[in-house]
Formats: C-alpha cells, sequence, structure tokens
C-alpha cells in the first residue's frame, strides 16, 4: 500500500480508531504498540521506534540475559520500516482496529538482520540475482479446543453440543459442524489479502488444515503465515473456542505440522524445476541436495520448542529422518505427482509452532547453497522411510540449538546475528524448562523411588 494511499483506506473505514504497528519476533509472536489513527502516517512513514531487543526476546516475553542487544548496547532502539503490505482490518475484536506490518533497521539506516523477515528478504535477494523467483504455498494445520481449564480438550461440536472424541480425517461432517467458524476465518484472510484454499479436516480430533495458495513473493508467503496464526486464534476466540499451533498439544493424537511447497521461476516466468518428465531438472535435484545438506543444522527453525520434540518421533507420521522421494509422504522431502508444469518440492519438517519467516529463510537458503555448488542428492527412497536407516534430525531440542549453533552450513543461510540470537534465546528456555519439575515425575517417582 502506497503511503499516500493510506489516509483514502483509512478514510472509507471511519469506525478504525487505533492501529496496531507490529514487528515479528524470532518465534513468530507479533509485538509493537497500539496507537491512535491519527499517527498512521507516522507508523507507514518509518517514524516508529521499538528497541532492537525486542525480536530476541523469549517465548514468555523475556529479555535474554547478557544479550548484547540489552546491556551491552543500552537497549537500543532501532527504526521500523513499512513493509508495503495493506494495513489489515481486524475484525475479529470488540471494536474494529486496524493493524501495520513492520520490519526494523538500525540508526544507521541498515537492515537489522536479526530480523527474522530481513533474512527472509535477503534469501530472497539472492535468487533474484540469479534471475530466479520462488514460487511458495504453505499448509497449516491446527487444533481447535475448549478454552475452560488449564489444558486442551476437544472442543463441544456446535450442532451437536457434543465433546469430540474421535479422530476424524476428512470428515464433512466435522467441517459442516464448525462452518460457521471456517466461514469467519475464510472471511477474514479475504480482508486481509490472504490466499486461503482448501479446508480439510485433519487426523485429530477438532484438528485442522487450511492450504495457503502459491504466491511468487516469499515475504508475502511468510507474512500470510504469520497473519493466518493470529487471525485463526483471533476468530476462534470469537466463537467460544482456542486455537492452538502447538506441534503436539496431545501426546497421543497427531501432530500439527507446517509443509511448505515451492518451485521457481526464471525471468521469462519458466518453472525451472520441470524437465517435461517426473524425475525434474537437475537444478531441483541440487535444491533437493541442499534441503538434505542443510536440514540438521537448521532444524532448530523447524522445531524450536520444547514442545516440538513429541511431534519428531519416530513412527508419529512426522519425518525423522533425512531423505526424500517420490510421492512419498514418509520423506522429509517429497517431490509431488502430477503435471510436470506444477513440479515443486514438498518440506515436510516444521511444525506448526514454527516462525514462518526462519522456516522459509532455511528451506529457500538450504535449496540456494545446493543449486549454486551443483551438489546431487543421494538416491530417492522407496517405502516406509521409517523402516529404513537413516541419517536422522535431532532428536531432542539441546542437540538442535547445538546443531544450529555449531553447524557450519548454517552462516550459508543466516546472518551471525541472528544465529547468536536464536541460540541465546532458545537457551535461555531451554534452561527454563530444565529447572520445572512436571506432574508426571511427582505420580512416578515421588513416593516410589
Amino acid at each position: 500500500m502506497p503511503v499516500e494511499n493510506v489516509t483514502k483506506w483509512l478514510s472509507e473505514r471511519p469506525e478504525i480508531q487505533s492501529i496496531f504497528a507490529c514487528v515479528c519476533d524470532l518465534n513468530g509472536t507479533l509485538r509493537g504498540k497500539r496507537v491512535p489513527v491519527d499517527q498512521a502516517l507516522k507508523v507507514v512513514e518509518g517514524g516508529v521506534r521499538m528497541p532492537l531487543s525486542v525480536l530476541n526476546v523469549d517465548v514468555w516475553g523475556e529479555d535474554v540475559e547478557n544479550s548484547k542487544l540489552v546491556f551491552e548496547t543500552g537497549d537500543s532502539d532501532g527504526l521500523c520500516d513499512f513493509t508495503g503490505r495493506d494495513l489489515l482490518p481486524i475484525t475479529w475484536s470488540d471494536r474494529p482496529t486496524a493493524m501495520a506490518m513492520l520490519w526494523m533497521r538500525k540508526e544507521d539506516g541498515t537492515p537489522f538482520l536479526g530480523d527474522p523477515r530481513r533474512a527472509l528478504g535477503r534469501v530472497v535477494d539472492r535468487f533474484k540475482a540469479k534471475g530466479l523467483r520462488p514460487v511458495v504455498a504453505t499448509e497449516l494445520e491446527f487444533y481447535l479446543c475448549d478454552p475452560s481449564g488449564n489444558q486442551p480438550k476437544p472442543p463441544h461440536s456446535p450442532v451437536t453440543g457434543k465433546r469430540l472424541d474421535s479422530d476424524g480425517a476428512l470428515s464433512i461432517d466435522e467441517l459442516q459442524h464448525f462452518d460457521g467458524f471456517l466461514n469467519d476465518v475464510y472471511d477474514a484472510c479475504e480482508q486481509q489479502g490472504i490466499p486461503a484454499d482448501a479446508a480439510i479436516s485433519e487426523n485429530g480430533a477438532g484438528q485442522f488444515e487450511i492450504n495457503l495458495l502459491h504466491v511468487d513473493d516469499p515475504l508475502k508467503a511468510g507474512d500470510d503465515a504469520v497473519l493466518f496464526k493470529r487471525l485463526v486464534r483471533g476468530v476462534a476466540r470469537k466463537h467460544g473456542f482456542a486455537a492452538t499451533f502447538m506441534a503436539k498439544p496431545y501426546g497421543e493424537r497427531a501432530g500439527s505440522g507446517f509443509h511448505v511447497h515451492f518451485s521457481l521461476l526464471d525471468e521469462n516466468g519458466i518453472n525451472v524445476f520441470d524437465n517435461g518428465g517426473e524425475e525434474g531438472t537437475p537444478i531441483m535435484l541440487s535444491a533437493v541436495a541442499g534441503l538434505l545438506a542443510t536440514m540438521r543444522e537448521t532444524s532448530l527453525t523447524f522445531a524450536p520448542h520444547e514442545n516440538s520434540f513429541r511431534r519428531l518421533m519416530p513412527g508419529a507420521h512426522a519425518p525423522t529422518g533425512i531423505a526424500w522421494g517420490y510421492e512419498n509422504r514418509t520423506a522429509a522431502i517429497r517431490i509431488p505427482g502430477g503435471s510436470p508444469k506444477a513440479r515443486r518440492i514438498e518440506h515436510r519438517v516444521a511444525g506448526a509452532d514454527a516462525n514462518p519467516y526462519l522456516v522459509l529463510t532455511s528451506i529457500l537458503g538450504g535449496a540456494l547453497w545446493g543449486i549454486e555448488n551443483e551438489m546431487k542428492p543421494s538416491l530417492p527412497i522407496v517405502g516406509d522411510a521409517y523402516r529404513l536407516d537413516l541419517p536422522h534430525l535431532p532428536l531432542d531440542w539441546a542437540s538442535a540449538i547445538e546443531a544450529f549453533e555449531d553447524g557450519p552450513h548454517v552462516a550459508e543461510v543466516f546472518s551471525p546475528e541472528l544465529q547468536t540470537m536464536l541460540v541465546e534465546s532458545k537457551t535461555q528456555e531451554l534452561k527454563r524448562f530444565a529447572r520445572q519439575v512436571t506432574d508426571f515425575e511427582y505420580h512416578s517417582y515421588l513416593e516410589i523411588v
């Protein structure tokens, strides 16, 4: 949205009296300020300032101890640039408001590379320099829950009033029972310019997946996914539910994934993965090789939380082995079938709890590294990946943090600044989790050992 159109946009919506000026932190959480609508031009002209450290808080919103962004630099401010996306109406709140998406730069005008959106933008620029344009689509799974109580429970059906108690993979009934919620999600997506496509009822009770259509702008695809997660949670509250994108909210039910499909167009709009057949082009195979080579080291961006690793367990319908295959959903990297003109790569590792900007940066950056080095992948697997002896992803959070900190390929994708920030933030969270004693531990050990 050009700056000159902002005043016109707001004049057509006199009910909007305030604007949320937002940046996205490393955990994918939007943080920022609520400002009166008469400060709209200040927001879109880069006049909003926020501490650079706001992007590096932990999942509880607390500063990272000993971070250079806090005490060493005096917790200095950065400048917040308008990303250019239209102002976004928020329709599920008590009073209509709007949101402006921002990203950060330093006082000297240079982009702040600790901003996850800036990280993705840097990779996109590298593709552009090669005359290539990534086309990206995302698939996000989530659960609707009963918000009463401290632990999630499946919701009650708005039609029958009964609590969902069984898995409903591709259930039409479950989609129809939650028709009012889904209709409002689609309406809100349309108003925010999010290209929502098919909705399905997934494997878990109250679990849904909504696909977002392919777009040839990865930054928009990242924005769409971030905004979609917030939108779904807001609409769910309006309908008396809670929505969660936790990777594994129920130990005995399916986890929630964040699958990414992508292809590459050249300057003439031709899909460079298409060779007219099923196998794909050498450049596609090099992209696959780069993804496999960087997957373990960047796994922290796909599984960033303690709970993430409850999803990434062998046999839990989420990939744990580093492998690829044609039309094989047990592989981490899948090459879908269909028309060669739509030849693409599907990356199936990330959980729905991950930061979309970091996920897309890892995927596109890994693919680009493989292309630049003309890498060749291992042979595609056939059959059940879980039964094969494959190199595997980190099995726990601490190992993923260590792999991201020490991995030689990480610097090919992320700036040293962001690498340090993410390691420090996740290490702080890991230490806090390690100090917690769970009810299950008391039940198992208190009077037994």
